[in-house]
């Protein structure tokens, strides 16, 4: 499958400006320590559909003395999860049309064409950009793609759904 082509151009995003915060991020997530695999948010287009996330990844990562022993690589499995919790934060704070339930949860649905194009090494930081292309009351999709250094390095299709 050949790379798609970028969701965001880099030239018009302020990179350095955190428009939402772990904080907030934790207000609408519900994973935890090990698992809050979102650090911020860049860039937010309601109307365009567009957010921009961003993972820290760091030699002292707890899953960087594993995976692979000498040569640390950013897990797809973790990869996948970073654009899931991005896809996630926006479908809650912006498209669900209210506060979701406490009893409910936005859980995996499935994940489709996913390629990874590139490592994810320490110490970098891995952008994460989704656009939905999908929305209803139970389900949401969203395309994603990963860049470290503008370089892309991840996309795919992540599914979520309400349980």
């Amino acid at each position: 499958m050949p790379a798609a082509p970028p969701l965001i151009d880099f030239t018009e995003i302020d990179l350095s400006r955190t428009v939402v915060g772990r904080e907030d991020l934790l207000g609408y997530l519900r994973q935890r320590n090990r698992f809050e695999m979102l650090d911020g948010i860049v860039h937010v287009d309601l109307e365009g559909k567009v957010l921009v996330g961003y993972k820290d990844i760091k030699q002292d990562d707890w899953w960087a003395e594993d995976h692979i022993p000498g040569r640390p690589m950013f897990p797809g499995a973790l990869q996948i999860e970073v654009a899931a919790q991005l896809a996630t934060y926006d479908y809650s704070a912006h498209r669900y049309g209210g506060p979701i339930p406490d009893d409910v949860f936005v859980g995996f649905g499935g994940v489709e064409k996913v390629r990874f194009r590139g490592l994810v090494e320490p110490d970098c930081r891995l952008y994460m950009a989704v656009h939905l292309t999908r929305n209803s009351r139970r389900m949401f999709r969203y395309t994603a793609q990963g860049f470290v250094d503008r370089e892309l390095v991840f996309q795919g299709d992540i599914i979520g759904v309400l349980v």
